[in-house]
């Protein structure tokens, strides 16, 4: 295995129910500091880490959507719920000893900063660990999305989207044992076979702008630091052979 990691700098996407509990809501403290000792691990290779984290634990827009709630209002309760869980994971993070800022995309200064690529960038640069949160600071976009965007204005060589499968499947693992693993797509393959990777306008957001997706188990012990050391773990999403 190499001694030196294969990237520079990353983006983690984080879905809000990394933080939960067994019922899939809340903030679960154990699990922020099982993911605050993945991150120290990252960071002590000397790779600098961003990450963008969900809501899902805590609110999704569906539910409002489903009784008649207007969706930019059920959007900006999400982008309140990401900042609540940044504050948890940031916290959870600086305990195991590794500085961490929480910038925001909707400004509330005693809470977090705000969002300003520069300052980001220069905290990456420090060796801090960002987290982003508030989405793209817009409702109808999903942080899915905002990963990809905040991703290309800081420079992230890769997108990792943590997920608790070792992979991208043609089908559902769980409920298919003859579902088949993919190695590597391309971003085209991911849209046209309407794969679960990330949503559509992310992944076309990367595909414009070349940055890979890297799709694994984040809670597999050992799958996020074998993948940055360069072994082929989990599914890459690129441009294909071309790129």
């Amino acid at each position: 295995m190499p001694e030196q990691p294969r990237y520079k700098r990353i983006l983690l996407k984080l879905s809000g129910e990394a933080l939960s509990g067994e019922d899939g809501h809340s903030i679960d403290p154990l699990r922020a500091e099982d993911i605050a000792q993945r991150v120290r691990e990252i960071v002590e290779t000397g790779i600098e880490l961003a990450i963008v984290i969900g809501a899902g634990n805590l609110w999704r827009g569906a539910q409002g959507l489903d009784r008649g709630m207007d969706r930019a209002t059920a959007d900006y309760m999400g982008m309140l719920g990401t900042v609540m869980n940044a504050l948890a994971l940031m916290d959870a993070i600086e305990r195991a000893g590794i500085l961490t800022r929480v910038q925001t995309a909707i400004e509330m200064r005693s809470v977090a900063e705000p969002y300003i690529r520069r300052r980001a960038i220069r905290h990456l640069e420090k060796g801090r660990v960002v987290i982003f949160a508030g989405g793209t600071g817009n409702p109808f976009f999903s942080t899915d999305t905002a990963a990809a965007l905040r991703a290309m204005e800081i420079g992230a060589e890769v997108v990792i989207k943590a997920t608790k499968v070792d992979g991208v499947y043609d089908s559902d693992p769980k409920k298919n044992p003859n579902a088949v693993k993919f190695d590597e797509l391309t971003y085209i393959e991911t849209l046209n076979r309407r794969l679960q990777v990330m949503d559509s306008t992310a992944i076309s957001l990367c595909m414009e702008n070349k940055l890979p997706i890297l799709v694994l188990n984040f809670w597999d012990p050992n799958a996020l630091r074998r993948a940055l050391l360069g072994e082929k773990i989990g599914t890459l999403v690129t441009g294909g052979s071309t790129e």
